[in-house]
């Protein structure tokens, strides 16, 4: 998340004066750094970002512990805080780009999670690492689970005061439909990712930045981990489109005028420098936080030192492109630049992590060498495209390529990019044995068709067949726990079974977590005999009555029709037509999303019905019936049966 120790800007015009005056000296200093040659440019450098879900060992929901984690680990300089209380990230050694690199950073990286999960022992929770937990509810994300350092809350106040809309909208159809909105930017939160780095020289940044732009789709498409969101099958790499919404302030209108999302792919090649980027970055979005900058710069140019561009860097750390610019100095004292790839999710294991960076790394590297300007290979729009249906369709995708050519992410990925990566690494003079570790991994998958998304997306489905969604998400969160743990790369991945999850416990569920959401309802003023139609087509037994805003009216149960048939009368020899409003119980009793099924259960024994409307605001949401409680228990029985 950057630096830390910022205020909130646009509460104060003077300190949004004096910032912004520091973000233009910055920005001129740096274009004086860039003219006058003072960057780094005789070695390359990688390093990364872990980011991580911490999880009850238990249940496997979100456990919003980061902060008495890190009060435990403080002696370990690589542990931060991250958005969520459950979040955490650590931050790997930058090291030069060449020789055993890679499997000293694959070490690193387990070293450090071996560490963490030592710790969260005390907890009882464990490490998750995946793009979106699956087990992440939208009740995780109430800002009460927010981080609680200034940053974040400056941050958030930040983004909530340029909301235009009265809310923050999720709207993502792929196998299923989520269409949700918060009132809140913590949605961000969703999103866990590896975030590799590569240092570029200032003379190549334009050339090897339009590269990076042309390789994230297909990076994108062959690590793809992101296919669950609060229990709907989306797009394979749902964090694309769900960190935009998550935090676009934008609303509908009814003119066409043009407004850019905080997050986004960019708009257009890059074509002269890198300030281009910073430059674009401020023109287009407001600052939103500001620090105290006590450096001057401009000053420190002119003595010859190198400045760190605070101001700017904490401008950066707001606008998320996908492929970012950094800036940063190394500790011979020069400043150095990097390209931050963002793309990449977390997970499915950190074996396959570092075999993600060493497919980015090496086509970053094979790439340049063989075409010095990839714009006279694609259109922007095409690698545009190519970004927005590898979000979507992951593995499944088919790209516009070089020469007009149509192609499979496979096909792509096997024929062309990997022979280029293994070219890339060779360059670099990376290990024989690292080269073929990892991109072996890579091949193996491509090979195979199997990505973290796509072992997500087969075995929810699978499971949903046999069980209910949190018992689904359940037992898939804890085999990619064990996965994980085993260093198993992803293309090995079996499917799990219900039984290898013996102690599901769903007494502690909310009504939210196991409600019936796709509601077949009626009007009062409809025909009872439509609504004996419906329930027998649906084989419902229960029919919510609610108004033309979702209002809940009334119910009509299969017993109440049973009593109107049986003493169904007649007038004049003509039926007499009877609607909802004159059979329905009126006042039905009704409970809340945020109550435990527990809770619900005694209801439901206690006023001896048999189903429970959700409402929420007066607003019709979902349903429970004893039939939902039947799943529940006859799961639990099958296991007790097992256990004995």
């Amino acid at each position: 998340m950057g630096e830390q120790k910022v205020t909130l800007a646009v509460k104060d015009d003077l300190i949004m004066q004096r910032f912004v005056r520091n973000l233009l000296k910055d920005v001129q200093a740096f274009e004086y750094m860039l003219e006058n040659d003072w960057f780094e440019s005789d070695i390359v450098r990688i390093g990364a970002e872990q980011e991580m879900c911490l999880v009850d060992a238990k249940t496997f929901k979100p456990a919003p512990i980061n902060m008495a984690v890190l009060e435990t680990m403080k002696e370990h300089e690589w542990l931060t805080s991250e958005l969520a209380k459950f979040n955490l990230e650590t931050n790997l050694t930058p090291r030069e780009f060449t020789g055993n690199c890679l499997s000293l950073m694959e070490q690193e990286n387990r070293e450090y999670l071996a560490i963490i999960r030592k710790a969260l022992k005390k907890w009882k929770a464990e490490v998750v690492l995946t793009g979106i937990l699956p087990t992440l509810r939208k009740i995780d994300l109430e800002l009460s689970n927010l981080t609680d350092k200034p940053r974040y809350h400056a941050l958030m106040e930040a983004i909530n005061s340029q909301l235009i809309g009265s809310a923050y909208e999720l709207r993502l159809m792929g196998i299923d439909e989520l269409l949700v909105k918060h009132d809140s930017p913590l949605l961000e939160a969703c999103n866990t990712s590896f975030q590799v780095h590569l240092q570029v020289s200032p003379r190549n940044f334009v050339c090897m930045y339009n590269i990076a732009q042309t390789l994230a789709a297909p990076v994108m498409a062959i690590a793809a981990n992101s296919p669950i969101v609060f229990g709907k099958r989306l797009w394979h790499e749902s964090r694309i489109a769900l960190f935009q919404q998550a935090l676009d302030i934008r609303t509908t209108h009814d003119h066409m005028r043009e407004r850019s999302p905080r997050v986004s792919f960019g708009s257009n090649w890059l074509d002269e420098s890198i300030l281009e980027i910073y430059k674009e970055d401020i023109a287009r979005f407001r600052v939103l936080l500001s620090a105290d900058v006590e450096e001057d710069s401009l000053k420190l140019i002119e003595q010859g030192l190198t400045p760190k561009l605070r101001a700017l860097q904490v401008h950066n750390s707001t606008v998320y492109r996908w492929n970012r610019p950094c800036y940063g100095i190394s500790p011979n004292g020069q400043p150095h630049l990097r390209i931050e790839n963002r793309v990449l999710p977390a997970g499915p294991t950190t074996l396959d992590e570092i075999a993600n960076a060493a497919f980015w790394l090496g086509a970053m590297i094979g790439m340049e060498t063989e075409c010095k300007d990839i714009r006279k290979n694609l259109s922007w729009e095409d690698v545009r495209d190519n970004f927005a249906k590898a979000a979507q369709f992951g593995i499944d995708t088919k790209f516009n390529w070089f020469k007009d050519k149509k192609i499979s992410a496979p096909d792509l990925v096997l024929h062309e990019l990997l022979p280029l990566a293994r070219k890339g690494l060779e360059i670099r003079n990376v290990d024989s044995g690292d080269i073929s570790k990892y991109l072996d991994i890579i091949e193996e998958r491509a090979k195979n068709h199997m990505t973290g998304a796509r072992w997500q997306l087969r075995t929810y489905t699978k499971l949903l067949k046999e069980c209910g969604r949190d018992e689904a998400l359940t037992v898939m969160t804890a085999s990619i726990i064990k996965n994980q743990n085993n260093e198993m790369p992803v293309h090995t991945w079996e499917m799990p079974e219900l039984g290898d999850l013996d102690d599901y416990r769903p007494g502690k569920l909310r009504v939210e977590e196991f409600m019936e959401t796709d509601l077949f309802t009626v009007q009062k003023d409809d025909l009872i005999e439509l609504v004996a139609e419906l329930m027998d087509w649906r084989r419902i037994r229960y029919m919510p009555v609610e108004n033309s805003k979702g209002q809940l009216s009334g119910l009509i149960t299969s017993r109440l029709l049973l009593r109107h048939f049986a003493r169904k009368s007649r007038m004049n020899g003509q039926e007499v037509p009877i609607m909802v409003k004159d059979i329905m119980i009126k006042d039905p009793i009704t409970v809340g999303p945020k109550a435990t099924i527990v809770e619900a259960l005694r209801i439901m024994r206690e006023k001896r019905i048999g189903c429970l409307p959700v409402v929420q605001n007066e607003e019709l949401i979902g349903i429970i019936t004893e039939m939902d409680f039947l799943r529940i228990s006859s799961r639990l029985i099958e296991r007790l049966e097992k256990l004995d």
